[in-house]
């Protein structure tokens, strides 16, 4: 059995040391190992499926020089593997085995590695493409509540960090933050952002306030969004809270979730990562369709400014 071990440094440590390079998009990666993805439980089929193939792309992203892996729990919730016909304790060991795929690849790699679990925002279990839109009708207590079971699973699997990600609005934002309270795990929080804002429309200062002073929070940003979006944010995030900042956009491409496809031409350029360092970003990587042969790229960048 591969060794499982988690890495002697903690994140947080870490990134006071230097930037490190997140994986890419999960989804397209698996795509291209030939998975079927036409399915609202996305890539978090595969855990019941085809767990093998999560952890050949987590593989895939580690030769590629990533030394941070995103674990394939962002559309994995108990809803949406109760509506599957799963169980309560099914769908835990499935979110629980998405740690352990992770783990299980960073354990081969020759440095250190850090796993992040993946918590996807409400709209992510909807699978309707609202998670693009926020403001999903529920107060912020009721997104809580629907947020803190996945979270103790998900920690109790011994994460290095909870990857609060792709969230489209400060009220979710805020109901992520009290959900993995007391967890015992640090997390980061990540937004969707477009034309300068949330994707609910909030100012970027009002939604990255809302981890200012949280020792919890080692970093925030933004992720899923097109590239040029990300110049702006980092800068922001990094004035407005102090801490290191986590940028992971998207190729450039649009997603139509009505067509359940990919629009429009790839814009993403990893030399943008010298002007997101000079910001403050510190957890540097790529979303959807972003592949191993662009974050080897954007790793030669941060290995060699």
């Amino acid at each position: 059995m591969a060794p499982t071990t988690r890495p002697a440094t903690p994140l947080a440590e870490a990134l006071a040391r230097g930037p490190l390079v997140l994986d890419g998009g999960l989804s397209n990666q698996l795509q291209a190992q030939g998975c079927d993805l036409s399915d609202e439980l996305w890539s978090a089929r595969l855990l019941a499926d085809a767990p093998e193939q999560i952890e050949a792309a987590h593989t895939a992203y580690l030769r590629a020089g990533a030394r941070v892996l995103i674990t394939s729990s962002y559309q994995a919730t108990f809803e949406g593997f109760a509506r599957r016909g799963l169980g309560h304790r099914e769908a835990a060991v499935l979110l629980g085995r998405s740690v352990e795929l992770a783990r299980r690849a960073a354990g081969r790699a020759e440095r250190e590695v850090w796993v992040a679990a993946s918590v996807g925002p409400y709209g992510a279990m909807l699978a309707d493409g609202s998670e693009y839109r926020g403001r999903y009708g529920l107060s912020v207590a009721e997104l809580e509540r629907f947020h803190r079971p996945r979270i103790e699973v998900l920690a109790e699997a011994g994460p290095d960090v909870l990857a609060l990600e792709t969230v489209p609005d400060v009220d979710e934002a805020r109901a992520l933050l009290a959900a993995v309270r007391g967890c015992g795990v640090p997390v980061w929080l990540s937004y969707s952002v477009a034309g300068g804002s949330t994707r609910a429309g909030q100012p970027l200062v009002e939604a990255f306030a809302v981890a200012e002073g949280n020792d919890q929070v080692v970093a925030v940003g933004v992720n899923c969004c097109e590239p040029a979006e990300a110049d702006r944010a980092v800068r922001i995030a990094a004035r407005v809270t102090g801490k290191p900042v986590v940028v992971y956009p998207n190729s450039g491409e649009g997603w139509d979730a009505r067509a359940r496809d990919w629009r429009g031409r790839p814009t993403f350029d990893p030399a943008r990562v010298g002007g997101w360092r000079e910001a403050g970003a510190r957890l540097v990587g790529g979303c959807c369709r972003v592949g191993p042969e662009r974050i080897a790229e954007l790793a030669a960048y941060l290995e060699n400014p």
